[in-house]
């Protein structure tokens, strides 16, 4: 019988199963040199992440928490995509983890006015990359980002998602 995945707004409690979660992905699987200290939102989600219309989810499976997607609206219409991650083994379109957490970040964008969704990435994340570009997301430079977009230091690769 095949799991159900039931996407949730992020409560507190799930704070370490969410850098349990998204800290091995980072350093161990891709390599990307970054603590929980480097990525202040981690520490503090709720701050964060829900101001002036952002959000955070996990995806969970039987209680688990295997996802996690957040958006942060820096103004001007524009959502900073941050944080998506599905645990390995719940990858693909077997589960459709990343699919959901996607639906439900861009009908939130959708709901609250959003024009656009932008996300910073690096180049390992190749399967990622598939993802976004399969969804819709165009690659763009980052001169051409808006100012007031969040960049993180390790970010090389860049998208938009124009909400129609």
């Amino acid at each position: 019988m095949k799991s159900i995945v039931d996407i949730q707004t992020f409560i507190p409690s799930q704070a370490q199963a969410v850098i349990d979660l998204i800290l091995p992905i980072q350093q161990i699987e891709f390599g990307v040199p970054v603590t929980a200290a480097d990525q202040p939102d981690l520490l503090d989600i709720p701050a964060f992440y829900f101001q002036g219309h952002g959000h955070f989810w996990v995806a969970l499976i039987n209680g688990e928490v295997v996802g996690t997607i957040g958006l942060l609206n820096f103004g001007g219409g524009g959502f900073a995509l941050r944080k998506m991650f599905v645990a390995k083994a719940f990858r693909g379109v077997g589960y459709g983890v990343a699919q959901k957490l996607w639906e439900t970040a861009k009908s939130w964008v959708n709901q609250h006015q959003g024009q656009a969704i932008y996300l910073g990435t690096v180049d390992i994340l190749k399967a990622a990359h598939r993802f976004y570009e399969k969804n819709g997301f165009v690659r763009t430079e980052a001169a051409d980002l808006p100012l007031q977009f969040p960049r993180m230091a390790v970010d090389t690769v860049f998208y938009r998602y124009e909400i129609h």
